[in-house]
């Protein structure tokens, strides 16, 4: 028995396969195009089309695939209804209301389970600490273009009355504890000022921390780039490669996550923390510096909690896809 996990973004969707003995068929990326901005007819037709590529690449049939999992931009219900405003990354007006899971379900002629994709790679990092045993839990940030995540208690993903369980990136953190912003008010797409993701994501460098912190660095090489979007996407390497003025900004970043975290360990008391996204694909000796920076901006813990141990998130690309796999597993296993 094996069943798929379909990780679905803006212009590509990634695959992966897993069987019943929890191991994964496909290594590394697996992907076909999306198509999502020509509305969920091609889309549909696309992610099926994908899917014969995939079980062809694991030497499988399609045949022996008896659940899959889709994980996609959000937001959208728990069972897979996207938004009345449609999908953050699909710009299409016919995704509105558009019941994503049931139709491909009908497409595919196969059933399907549904996650947001960080509720997906949230479950994924799970699974890759702690397996599919119960008595553990973890709490996930993707820290993206925007700001996921995901919660996993006893292996089951928190998901909420209406499916905006683990939307962590609007939580509200004391901000004005971060040094070096003082005077800054960042604000996040859905209005709200001071939430995680208003400090913590591309976006958020784009909008506040790139603009704030060029008035303390004016003949810095991204102030001579016009296109904010572009600036902004080479401050990671920067960073990586120790440019003082772009590590603030990662530290300002990782500081936020550190105040976060505190309160996910008073509310929850978790087994783990895990980051993920663009943030952290870097090479190992920044990710060890940003979690330092994380802890650095963790109040200080209970001596019980102090040892918290804080993770990368593994396979971060294929993350999305994996967890599809193993909330599909769960419906197959029944």
């Amino acid at each position: 028995m094996l069943v798929a996990g379909v990780d679905l973004g803006g212009t590509a969707v990634n695959y992966t396969l897993l069987n019943d003995r929890e191991e994964f068929l496909i290594e590394g990326m697996c992907e076909y195009p999306a198509r999502s901005t020509e509305g969920p007819a091609i889309c549909l037709g696309q992610i099926a089309e994908g899917l014969k590529v995939a079980v062809q690449r694991a030497g499988v049939s399609l045949a022996d695939v008896a659940v899959v999992g889709l994980d996609t931009p959000g937001p959208a219900s728990a069972t897979g209804v996207l938004s009345a405003r449609g999908s953050t990354n699909f710009v299409h007006a016919d995704w509105a209301g558009f019941d994503i899971c049931g139709n491909l379900a009908k497409v595919l002629g196969k059933p399907a389970v549904y996650l947001n994709d960080a509720n997906a790679a949230a479950l994924w990092g799970h699974f890759a600490l702690f397996g599919t045993g119960a008595g553990t839990t973890s709490i996930s940030c993707i820290v993206g273009t925007g700001h996921g995540g995901g919660i996993i208690m006893d292996g089951v993903v928190i998901k909420g009355r209406k499916g905006f369980g683990g939307e962590l990136g609007h939580v509200l953190i004391p901000y004005h504890m971060i040094p070096g912003i003082e005077g800054l008010k960042p604000e996040c797409n859905c209005g709200r000022i001071g939430d995680l993701e208003s400090l913590c994501s591309l976006t958020s460098i784009r909008r506040w921390l790139l603009p704030y912190f060029l008035l303390q660095y004016p003949d810095h090489e991204l102030g001579k780039i016009d296109d904010s979007h572009k600036a902004a996407y080479r401050v990671r390497g920067l960073a990586e490669k120790g440019d003082e003025m772009c590590r603030k900004i990662f530290s300002v970043q990782a500081r936020a996550l550190g105040l976060f975290f505190d309160q996910m360990i008073n509310t929850f008391d978790p087994d783990a923390l895990i980051v993920g996204g663009g943030a952290v694909e870097t090479s190992p000796e920044f990710q060890r510096w940003f979690i330092d920076e994380i802890r650095t901006g963790m109040p200080v813990q209970r001596e019980e909690q102090a040892d918290i141990p804080i993770h990368v998130m593994p396979n971060g690309d294929t993350a999305g896809a994996r967890g599809a796999a193993l909330e599909a597993l769960k419906l197959a296993r029944g």
